[in-house]
């Protein structure tokens, strides 16, 4: 007797460990998943003028991400508005796709070779550069004039290793650094004097010198960023999907078409 109820136990195990492996693939077609449910779950900006900006006359998402993520929504579910915005920072991105919240995030997010280890990118929409936002008076000129003196950049952003590399090729140039929250406590702290610099990338800065005419974005980009559509490592049909969109959003010329609509291409900054 004892011995057929471990026969019954093993075999419940085993049923159980079985129907876990056949259930895994069709959890992991997240392109599926998202067909079912009929809404796409995007990450975006809300304070990045002309990329991802939540307009407080209209209580709406804008900006060319936005406009991203609706052709996404409309190529897949029929329908450009059938998406659900939630707004993210550096900080909450990555761990909001990793719980399933969010199903892509289209937020100024750099594509890296360390962020790919634990997510997937689509192939860049848009390069821009890590710039520094300055008030006027101070007389800082660029990067060797913030020697020994503090920058403001956002938590679970890359800007201060890409600007600590940087400052190491230029040599004798020792850069501190105070992270923050958000963008806004940044620039309430160059405001005060606690930091003599607010850094990210220079498309996030322009809506912060437009809040504040004192300040000004100087000229000099120190590094060449890459935005992608991030999702969840493993949602591999998903990743393909949205790389073929963006390749085939970029082909038909049409992310260059936003791009000018928002006033922000450039010739030097066009899509790879």
């Amino acid at each position: 007797m004892k011995h057929r109820s471990f026969v019954l136990f093993l075999a419940a195990i085993a049923a159980v460990m079985l129907s876990g492996a056949v259930a895994k693939p069709a959890a992991a077609d997240a392109l599926a998943d998202i067909k079912t449910r009929g809404v796409l779950n995007v990450g975006v900006k809300a304070d990045v003028l002309d990329f991802g900006f939540l307009n407080p006359k209209t209580n709406q998402y804008e900006g060319y991400e936005i406009d991203i993520a609706r052709e996404l929504a409309k190529r897949l579910l029929g329908d450009p508005n059938k998406v659900k915005f939630t707004t993210v920072t550096p900080k909450t991105r990555s761990a909001l796709l990793d719980s399933g919240e969010l199903d892509l995030v289209i937020a100024t997010f750099t594509i890296t070779d360390q962020r790919k280890l634990v997510l997937d990118f689509s192939p860049p929409y848009f390069t821009d550069g890590i710039a520094l936002l300055v008030q006027k008076s101070s007389g800082i000129k660029g990067l060797a004039d913030l020697n020994n003196k503090t920058i403001g950049v956002a938590k679970g952003a890359d800007t201060a290793t890409r600007l600590t590399n940087k400052a190491a090729d230029m040599g004798n140039v020792l850069l501190n650094f105070s992270a923050f929250e958000t963008y806004g406590e940044i620039l309430a702290a160059l405001q005060a004097g606690r930091v003599q610099a607010f850094s990210t990338d220079g498309a996030i800065l322009k809506y912060y010198e437009q809040q504040d005419p004192s300040t000004v974005i100087l000229p000099d980009r120190y590094s060449n960023e890459d935005y992608g559509v991030a999702n969840k490592k493993g949602n591999d049909s998903l990743r393909d999907w949205v790389t073929a969109q963006i390749n085939d959003l970029r082909n038909s010329g049409a992310l260059k078409r936003w791009q000018q609509k928002w006033g922000i291409y450039t010739e030097n900054q066009s899509i790879k």
